[in-house]
């Protein structure tokens, strides 16, 4: 059971998500916030797992409380989930440590989803915010990877396979069904990919990944 911290100053939203988490088995909503500040100074009691972190909020941002809470916290997943689409808020939020980026139209399944695949060491995010992302980092923010990587000849079919399982947003137990092989398979995989790519982690796999064509 996931232990779900809720920060967002929109009174209805927050009691919507709290009630439809509340219904979930594989949830426990700990506590919400309705700032970021709050969100800093209750994170270490509730102790959640995952963090659902709005964008815009009083006294403090997500962005902000983001930062802050990943520098005291690291262990701690955060998911922005806003109503912005814009490509500063994303990279600030993907730079300070945010885990996933989700708009407020996502249905309840996909945030569902969004937050086991986090939990799991992952990476979530709205398909539009990818693109915005990989455009900035194509543009500057990560230039060195297509400078240092290598070639994906690399690869061998297995790996290659794993690699766009990863693309799709898939966790590793969802590689592990749907390749019919064990998690910790895929675990030693995706480290052999990222050592043949000269790639840091998962993420810069996606992005780099998208950027070549795969």
């Amino acid at each position: 059971m996931l232990k779900l911290m809720i920060v967002d100053d929109q009174v209805i939203l927050k009691e919507s998500l709290k009630y439809i988490f509340s219904q979930d088995t594989d949830f426990f909503v700990v506590g919400t916030a309705e700032n970021g500040q709050e969100a800093v100074e209750r994170t270490p009691l509730y102790e959640p797992d995952v963090i659902l972190m709005d964008i815009k909020m009083p006294i403090m941002d997500g962005v902000e409380a983001t930062k802050r809470i990943k520098t005291l916290y690291p262990h701690v997943r955060i998911i922005v989930l806003t109503t912005f689409l814009e490509e500063g808020y994303i990279v600030d939020a993907m730079r300070y440590g945010a885990s996933g980026y989700l708009l407020k139209d996502a249905l309840p399944e996909e945030i569902k989803r969004a937050l086991i695949i986090v939990s799991e060491g992952g990476t979530y995010m709205n398909p539009n915010a990818v693109t915005k992302l990989v455009d900035r980092f194509s543009r500057a923010m990560d230039a060195e990877v297509v400078t240092d990587a290598k070639s994906f000849e690399a690869l061998t079919e297995r790996e290659i396979a794993i690699l766009k399982q990863i693309v799709e947003g898939f966790s590793n137990i969802e590689i592990a069904g749907h390749l019919f092989i064990s998690e910790g398979t895929v675990k030693n995989h995706i480290t052999k990919i990222l050592i043949k790519l000269n790639l840091r982690d998962r993420t810069q796999l996606a992005i780099y990944a998208i950027r070549s064509g795969l």
